[in-house]
């Protein structure tokens, strides 16, 4: 399974930078895309745009609602069976609207770090 992180940090007091590695732990393949270039998790370099030939299964966001709209259709076409808002960002709005675009997609506000140590991710 892979996950693109967006909102992905270097920093390591970041839950961005918690959950890459939380998913590495538990195998997942991870995407993390950030303004910035750096390294998160302490191994992976974070991507500054998405590539084109990306596939993922799910998307969780670390990113405040008003920097979300610019990433509506690289979503889309990314075609995610889940998205995830993490506390702080949810958008009842951006997330009514993807999912009317994705309508099999499972569109949800939770943790992801919650979701990893229920082993329900």
């Amino acid at each position: 399974m892979s996950t693109l992180i967006i909102g992905a940090s270097s920093k390591p007091d970041r839950y961005a930078y918690e959950a890459a590695r939380r998913l590495l732990a538990i195998g997942e393949t991870v995407y993390p895309l950030g303004y910035r270039a750096g390294k998160t998790a302490g191994e992976l370099d974070i991507l500054t745009s998405i590539p084109a030939d990306l596939a993922v299964d799910s998307i969780t966001l670390y990113l405040r609602p008003e920097l979300q709209e610019e990433y509506f259709e690289q979503i889309v076409a990314l075609a995610p069976k889940r998205i995830i808002f993490n506390p702080g960002t949810e958008n009842p709005a951006f997330q009514q609207r993807l999912q009317a675009a994705l309508p099999q997609a499972e569109i949800m506000a939770a943790c992801t770090l919650v979701l990893i140590s229920m082993r329900e991710y």
